[in-house]
């Protein structure tokens, strides 16, 4: 790694970017692509082509995946078994006493795992992992072959508290090796060790449903890799922000999920470090959604109590992500009660919006933006022929603005707002949950979409400043470029602190430790450190859920876990609890491997820039229904210490960035731009 280039690759629910270092690591080439969603391979090697990369001189090539988050969301799954204990086959479809609203009365489920396909067996463990029952051995052989003549392709082992003793899911596991015809065999307790059968059932359903969809996809890229002359390894983004060989991966497919949201949190946090802005709040919107996630002290949390949608708890270490279905693709309408509604759905990147020229129909938040005078209709990305904006302004008229009783640029104007407030939403849920005040952050944002709506959502949030990187529609393949390998570890223990046995904590650590630093050493990439994290997930006795607590070693006391834990729940929820007991209920280590560091200085290439800011065009652009004649500025010319006031657009290669009347943007290190939120518009 240290030798050769670096590619890193984000496959986008719309676009495929990609990222290439050099061998000196100062030079870097740029490419974004449709993405191909029958099989996204087309798509990774169609931003090779545009990169003119030469494969054979690179040594190294990371990939951020939606494979595995699509086949969960769309259930395009592997045909997948279950081996339960016996009584417990539907607790994947029991669930938790939830509702997919808050004040609906009804709501509707599918699981993961049909229930024809779910067998149970005799077998039982106690909570302190006590044999009850033991395994019957001849059931489960009669399932195994069951489930195989039902044309199950993988297969999960669950017991009932097989977390406090595994020994039954490994021998069952043993067994079914035996009979089974591939080796997608997931176990519960190897995937999550945790208390909760729920939980640890629908991680591992996840896992094994999307291990072979995974495995095949990693193969034929590396074989079309292989073929054009890369000899080096594939190494795919974890949710955590890590990476892992891709002949690895799929053992904990499970943990993909997010992989694309992920790789875009770890580059702001780098590109966020280098500026010394430790306090982010990250904004990414692309063409299918947007994601948020904040940081803190330069490393933003990860969390392994994550619900990628509803009755979907994937309990295994991610990147603490929240998705909204709001992205440049997404559909508007009016719906049966004259509201007007934004997303979920999307027109993606085939057909797309209306104004990409690929047949799109339905009105969607890049089509308003164009009507808004915000995008240039000359340089949008992927269009084929020309673009009509009175054709655009027609369909909106007709499918929004006469619903609403208005035209079709104030229907469009109230798309953004609509937008704006959907996705204000989720940047305050993220912070606010996390007991922080967006007020005391900076807002950086990134994704295609992004900067041109960051300004206002932060005026919306109270937010004093915005951090646009130097390529906000590349940060999530930059985030591949620039990201550690990590392994992470959990292990319940679920004892009152006052009774926890200290001893096995500390073993427990240690042995974690030891697991990263083996897992790391099967990874063909050179490492400059190791770093270890430990934390422990903590709550009082009597509540459900849990909260954080960072460690400074592996050999915590008593009295220390105590002090932070009171320090962390406090600082969350401000309550002192005093009088109830604190419970440990699991044990969590991260094992990270640090990889040289990348000079983001060249992102923009100083030969380009100007020692003038000159606009290369002027055009009306609509603010709160009025329009102002608006410069239009190139990025890659603006001299380094620019400042700008409002209204303006600066254009780029991979986005457009909208300064409203009021705020001022200044120029910084490494290409950023900062963006001063003044008073309303």
């Amino acid at each position: 790694m240290a030798r050769g280039g670096i590619i890193g690759v984000d496959v986008g629910g719309t676009f495929t970017d990609l990222v290439m270092v050099d061998e000196t690591h100062t030079g870097l080439r740029f490419a974004k692509t449709p993405t191909t969603l029958d099989n996204q391979a087309f798509g990774v090697l169609a931003a090779l082509t545009e990169a003119e990369a030469d494969l054979a001189q690179i040594d190294l090539i990371v990939h951020g995946t939606t494979t595995t988050t699509n086949a969960v969301l769309e259930r395009k799954l592997a045909r997948t078994g279950l081996i339960t204990t016996l009584g417990f086959r539907d607790i994947l479809e029991l669930g938790r006493r939830t509702r997919p609203q808050a004040y609906g009365m009804k709501g509707q489920f599918n699981p993961i795992i049909p229930r024809d396909l779910r067998l149970e067996i005799p077998e039982r463990m106690d909570a302190q992992g006590t044999i009850l029952t033991p395994l019957d051995e001849a059931a489960l052989r009669r399932a195994v072959e069951q489930l195989r003549s039902a044309g199950c392709e993988a297969l999960v082992i669950h017991f009932l508290h097989a977390y406090a003793n595994p020994a039954h899911e490994i021998r069952a596991a043993e067994i079914a090796a035996e009979l089974w015809p591939n080796g997608y065999i997931t176990t519960g307790h190897s995937l999550l060790s945790e208390t909760r059968e729920y939980e640890r059932g629908v991680t591992a359903a996840v896992n094994a449903s999307v291990q072979p969809l995974l495995e095949r996809y990693l193969k034929r890229l590396r074989d079309e890799l292989a073929h054009q002359g890369y000899d080096g390894d594939v190494l795919v983004m974890n949710g955590n922000g890590g990476m892992v060989s891709s002949r690895l991966v799929a053992r904990e497919a499970a943990k993909t999920v997010m992989s694309g949201p992920a790789s875009g949190v770890m580059a702001a946090a780098y590109t966020g470090r280098r500026a010394n802005e430790m306090n982010l709040l990250t904004y990414d919107m692309g063409g299918t959604s947007t994601d948020v996630a904040l940081i803190r002290g330069g490393h933003p949390p990860v969390s392994n109590e994550i619900d990628v949608e509803y009755a979907m708890p994937i309990h295994v270490p991610m990147v603490d992500v929240r998705t909204v279905g709001a992205g440049g693709g997404s559909i508007a309408r009016v719906n049966a009660a004259g509201l007007l509604e934004i997303g979920p759905e999307s027109a993606g990147a085939d057909p797309g919006p209306i104004c990409y020229g690929k047949g799109g129909r339905q009105p969607t938040i890049s089509d308003a933006n164009l009507l808004l005078g915000r995008l240039d209709p000359e340089k949008l990305k992927s269009v084929e022929g020309g673009i009509d904006p009175d054709a655009i302004r027609d369909v909106f008229d007709r499918d929004l603005g006469r619903p609403l009783g208005v035209d079709g640029i104030a229907a469009a104007e109230a798309v953004i707002r609509v937008a704006n407030a959907k996705m204000s939403g989720a940047i305050r849920m993220v912070s606010l949950s996390l007991g922080a005040d967006p007020r005391d952050f900076a807002l950086f944002a990134f994704g295609g979409a992004g900067p041109l709506h960051a300004a206002a959502l932060a005026r919306e949030l109270g937010v004093p400043r915005v951090i646009i990187p130097a390529r906000p529609g590349l940060t999530n393949a930059l985030g591949c470029v620039v990201a550690d390998l990590r392994h992470d570890y959990v292990q319940t223990v679920n004892q009152p602190l006052h009774a926890a046995d200290m001893d096995m904590l500390h073993a427990t650590f240690a042995q974690q430790a030891a697991a990263g630093a083996g897992a790391l050493a099967q990874e063909k990439v050179t490492i400059t450190e190791t770093r270890q994290e430990f934390s422990v997930d903590m709550q009082f006795v009597g509540q459900s859920h849990v909260v954080r607590v960072p460690l400074t070693s592996g050999t915590p006391t008593r009295p220390e876990l105590q002090a932070r834990f009171e320090e962390v729940y406090w600082n969350r929820f401000k309550v002192e609890l005093k009088e109830i007991h604190a419970r440990i209920v699991t044990l969590n280590c991260s094992v990270i491997g640090l990889c040289e560091p990348l000079d983001l200085s060249r992102l923009m290439a100083p030969e380009t820039r100007q020692a003038v800011a000159t606009p290369t065009a002027s055009r009306p652009v609509v603010f709160d229904g009025r329009p102002h004649e608006t410069p239009v500025y190139w990025r890659d010319y603006l001299p380094e210490d620019v400042s700008l006031s409002g209204p303006a657009v600066i254009e780029q290669a991979d986005c457009t960035i909208l300064i409203p009347p009021g705020d001022v943007v200044k120029g910084g290190a490494d290409g950023n731009l900062f963006i001063h939120i003044g008073g309303p518009a």
